[in-house]
């Protein structure tokens, strides 16, 4: 009999019980006692009295991170889903034999150069860059994302105004002449909005302007391109002058063209305030 008894007595019990892990999950989601903002797994193994790895291991399982952290912006428009349906609406069922480009700004794009000479990457070390530079100047690029295509029309300016604006919707419009409408999703910044822009639009009676609502960026096409272009070229670009920067910046679009793929916009609930049939917008 006493050889059926085993040789090692296994395990020490958990102390991480269902009580155990109620407590620190309840804990996790309260702010701390001694003024700072979150809890770390240290932090919160000394408070409870329970060893780090135990903490770590609950707080995986309930999938809680109190060392993150993410932001929001709640839109204030009273029209917001009248204003989002009609968007998404272009982009999940758009008319026939129409124009769909999204329009945006990036403005006070700035030429740096740095001062040192920039270190190439090499085996076990990445490019390295100055921390000091001089700034030759800004510039504004305006950009139009054709929906069904993908590409890109843009145009570089060194000022940022109405007039600028409406010159380059003009060049846009006569690059899509076969359109018999032409939509154009852009947001509601006051330069948009001006007598010069709605001259414009009654002079043109096929363009109709699609405003997202007030902090919706993220409705707008284009925006994912500009964060493309930035890490791209803008972010560790090397820029000996403002007509250095231009340079670039056109012949990054020039290239885009290229290989420009539509994005492929979802919805998850099409029969929910989504506009199909009637596109609305904004005329003169």
């Amino acid at each position: 009999m006493e050889g059926l008894r085993g040789r090692h007595q296994g395990s020490k019990p958990r102390r991480a019980t269902p009580a155990v892990q109620g407590r620190v999950i309840r804990r996790a989601q309260q702010k701390p006692t001694d003024g700072s903002t979150h809890w770390s797994v240290r932090k919160l193994a000394e408070e409870l009295g329970v060893s780090k790895s135990t903490v770590h291991r609950i707080l995986a399982q309930a999938r809680l991170q109190p060392h993150r952290l993410e932001r929001y912006l709640a839109s204030n428009d009273p029209a917001f889903e009248q204003k989002a349906a009609d968007i998404i609406g272009l982009y999940v069922n758009p008319p026939q034999h129409a124009a769909v480009f999204c329009v945006d700004e990036k403005t006070a794009i700035q030429a740096l150069d740095r001062l040192d000479p920039v270190l190439p990457l090499s085996p076990g070390r990445a490019e390295r860059h100055g921390f000091e530079y001089y700034r030759h100047g800004t510039l504004s690029l305006y950009a139009a994302l054709n929906v069904k295509t993908g590409v890109v029309e843009g145009k570089t300016a060194s000022r940022h105004t109405s007039a600028e604006f409406v010159a380059f919707l003009t060049e846009l419009i006569a690059k899509a002449k076969w359109a018999r409408e032409i939509h154009i999703v852009l947001d509601n910044l006051s330069a948009h909005k001006t007598p010069a822009v709605e001259q414009f639009l009654a002079d043109h009676p096929k363009v109709r302007f699609h405003f997202t609502p007030t902090y919706s960026s993220w409705l707008n096409q284009v925006e994912l391109w500009f964060a493309k272009i930035e890490r791209d070229v803008i972010a560790r670009g090397v820029f000996t002058s403002v007509t250095d920067l231009k340079r670039k910046l056109m012949r990054y679009i020039r290239a885009y063209a290229q290989r420009a793929r539509p994005i492929r916009w979802t919805y998850t609930d099409l029969k929910r305030r989504i506009i199909t049939k009637r596109i609305t917008g904004t005329g003169h």
